[in-house]
C-alpha cells in the first residue's frame, strides 16, 4: 500500500524559505514586536544600530521613556551621546534575549543580535576594535558590525582572532567582500594555530545590495545615462551572486548577508544559497503577502547582457564587480561608502537629539 505524505504547511513564503532551503532569515530591526513576528516566520537573527534604535524608541516610547529618565538621573554627568549609546546597548541586549534559544539550538552559527560599532570610528582601527570587544561581551549571542573601510579591515582580522563574531557592514562591492573574507580567514587561522575554538563563531559579510543600485541611479541622472531602468535593479544582485560563487569556490568560512532591500529580487534571487537575508519588517510583510515562488535561484546567473551594459555605462559598477576594482585604500572614497557613513553618522546625531529632549526639554513647547 502506497503511503501518501501530506504536503508541508508553511506560514508564509519566508517561513517556507527557512524550512525548505539553507537560506536564513534575519530581522533588520531590534524592535521586540517586529522581531517576534520575524521569529514566527523562521528568523534566526536580528540587527541593531543607531538608526534602528531611533526607530524602536519612536515606536515603543511608552516602554522606554521611564528608562531614559532613569539613565539621565543615574548618570548626572553623562553626555547625550553616552546616554544614546547606552540605549543602543540596552535595546540590543533585550533583543538578544529573544534570540538566545535560537543561539543555543544552532550552537552559535545563528541566533545572534548584530550590534553596530560607532560609525564615527570608521577611520580608527583601535577605537573600532575596543568597542567591538566591549559589545561582544554584552550578551553571549552578540555579533558585532564593523565597517568595511581601510581601518575596518585590520579590525575585522583582529576581532576574529579574539573570538568575536563579526558582521562586516558598509559593504557594497566584490573587492570589499574579498578583503573581508581574507581578513576573517587570517583571524581564524591565527586562532587555529593556537588551538583556540572557532566552531561556535558565525561571521557574516553584508552586501548592501540596494545601496549600490541607488548610487547607479544617481549617476544615471547626473550623467544623463540612458539605460533600461530595469537593468539598474540588477546591479547589487549581480555583485552578490558573483561574490557567493567565488566564496564557495575558495572555501571562505564566512556567509554573505543581503541588506538594503529595494525590490523582491534582493530576497528571491538569493533563495537556495547558504546565505542570510535581512529585510526590515515592512519588506517581510510585503514578501509574505506576495505570490513570489519560493525556489532556489542563487545559482542562476544574471543575464550577461545586463552585466555587460552596466559595466559599459558605469565605471562604479565595474569597480564594484571586479576583484581589482577597488583597493583597500579606496574603500573609504567609494561613493556608496561615503553616502552610507554620512547617513549612519547623522542617525547618531538624531538619536542624541531625542535624548536631548529628555535631558534638556525645550521650554518653548512645554
Amino acid at each position: 500500500m502506497t503511503q501518501v505524505t501530506a504536503p508541508a504547511v508553511f506560514k508564509s513564503p519566508l517561513h517556507e524559505m527557512t524550512q525548505s532551503t539553507p537560506t536564513c532569515l534575519w530581522n533588520d530591526s531590534a524592535s521586540i514586536q517586529e522581531l517576534t513576528y520575524s521569529i514566527e516566520h523562521g528568523a534566526v537573527g536580528a540587527t541593531c544600530n543607531p538608526v534602528i534604535v531611533l526607530g524602536v524608541l519612536k515606536k515603543e516610547m511608552s516602554s522606554w521613556k521611564d528608562r531614559i529618565h532613569c539613565l539621565i538621573a543615574e548618570w548626572p554627568t553623562a553626555s547625550e551621546d553616552q546616554i544614546s549609546w547606552q540605549l543602543v546597548r540596552e535595546v540590543s541586549v533585550k533583543a538578544a534575549g529573544l534570540l538566545q534559544p535560537v543561539f543555543n539550538a544552532h550552537r552559535g552559527r545563528n541566533g545572534r543580535l548584530s550590534i553596530q560599532t560607532d560609525p564615527r570610528f570608521y577611520r580608527n582601527t583601535q577605537s573600532i576594535l575596543e568597542q567591538a570587544q566591549e559589545f561582544s561581551l554584552l550578551a553571549p549571542n552578540m555579533i558585532v558590525k564593523i565597517p568595511v573601510t581601510s581601518a575596518g579591515i585590520p579590525a575585522i582580522e583582529e576581532a576574529t582572532y579574539r573570538g568575536i563574531s563579526i558582521n562586516a557592514t558598509v559593504c557594497f562591492t566584490f573587492p570589499q567582500c574579498i578583503a573581508v573574507a581574507e581578513a576573517v580567514e587570517r583571524g581564524l587561522a591565527r586562532r587555529e594555530r593556537e588551538g583556540k575554538e572557532i566552531a561556535s563563531m558565525g561571521p557574516v559579510c553584508t552586501i548592501m545590495v540596494g545601496r549600490l543600485d541607488d548610487w547607479l541611479k544617481v549617476v544615471a541622472e547626473k550623467n544623463n545615462v540612458t539605460i533600461d531602468p530595469g537593468y539598474l535593479e540588477w546591479a547589487g544582485v549581480a555583485v552578490f551572486k558573483k561574490t557567493y560563487k567565488i566564496f564557495r569556490e575558495r572555501g571562505y568560512r564566512i556567509r554573505l548577508l543581503s541588506a538594503a532591500f529595494r525590490n523582491h529580487m534582493h530576497w528571491s534571487e538569493f533563495i537556495g544559497g547558504e546565505v542570510v537575508i535581512s529585510p526590515p519588517h515592512a519588506w517581510q510583510v510585503r514578501f509574505n503577502a506576495s505570490d513570489v515562488e519560493v525556489r532556489p535561484r542563487i545559482d542562476k546567473a544574471v543575464d550577461p547582457q545586463i552585466v555587460e551594459e552596466l559595466s559599459r555605462k558605469f565605471a562604479d559598477f565595474r569597480r564594484a564587480y571586479s576583484e581589482s576594482g577597488l583597493s583597500i585604500g579606496e574603500f573609504d572614497s567609494f561613493a556608496p561608502t561615503r553616502r552610507t557613513l554620512r547617513q549612519f553618522i547623522s542617525a547618531c546625531h538624531d538619536l542624541d537629539a531625542l535624548v536631548r529632549d529628555f535631558m534638556l526639554p525645550n521650554p518653548d513647547v512645554e
